[in-house]
């Protein structure tokens, strides 16, 4: 246990170390250079990271006095003869492929780094009925469509990691509610939720009904088969 309580020690201490060494500020360098540095530090930073960039991690890389929106307007000018672009998702930054190269992509079979999980259509709408009406309850859910929305299914879309538990319903028996993660948003290339297609387009197609669930959350009637609290 010592040892180990030593080794964390020396793991700190470098960190400190490296951390000092860093120079954000670049000061020797000309006004020009060192706002080029700032912006390939930036986008580098962006390449490597497997998720949306934050402002507050980009800070981390650059002077105090950086502008990392203007940073970003001259990355953005920079890209635009190329392939992919930067974009906002999630609350942050992140490279993404330019639409119209899409097909190309799709027709190559390559593996991509940002690919989503394959979804069947039924998890897909349960997927989009829980980002619009969340925190929503299983039993709210199946009132939506209609039918029995399964643990399967929640199952799945927690797996895809698109889903997690969110706050208990204030209803008998406090069943689970679920609510959509980040990477929700960056799988789909949102911003924030506010992004989502209209729902009237959704209720028009009749996959989901906006009035049923306000029907099942007025009567403050628990679903036997929903997860209670013990």
């Amino acid at each position: 246990m010592t040892g180990a309580g030593e080794a964390k020690k020396t793991r700190k201490k470098t960190n400190v170390a490296a951390e000092r060494l860093f120079d954000r500020e670049l000061g020797d360098l000309p006004a020009d250079l060192r706002w080029r540095e700032w912006m390939m530090r930036v986008e580098a930073v962006i390449f490597a990271s497997a998720e949306p960039v934050t402002r507050e991690i980009l800070a981390r890389v650059v002077g105090k006095d950086c502008s990392i929106d203007l940073l970003i307007e001259d990355l953005r000018e920079e890209l635009r003869s190329r392939p992919y672009e930067l974009v906002s998702v999630a609350g942050g930054w992140q490279h993404r492929s330019r639409s119209a190269y899409a097909s190309a992509i799709r027709a190559s079979a390559a593996p991509t780094r940002s690919a989503a999980a394959v979804l069947s259509e039924h998890e897909s709408m349960v997927l989009m009925a829980i980002g619009y009406f969340q925190p929503v309850t299983r039993s709210e859910l199946s009132k939506i469509f209609g039918k029995e929305v399964s643990r399967d299914t929640i199952s799945a879309l927690r797996g895809a990691g698109f889903v997690s538990s969110g706050p208990r319903s204030p209803t008998p028996g406090a069943p689970y509610t679920y609510v959509t993660t980040k990477h929700f948003l960056s799988a789909f290339g949102m911003e924030t939720l506010r992004d989502l297609p209209d729902m009237e387009a959704l209720e028009d197609a009749g996959f989901i009904s906006r009035h049923a669930v306000r029907t099942e959350q007025a009567s403050l009637e628990p679903d036997d088969d929903d997860e209670v609290a013990e």
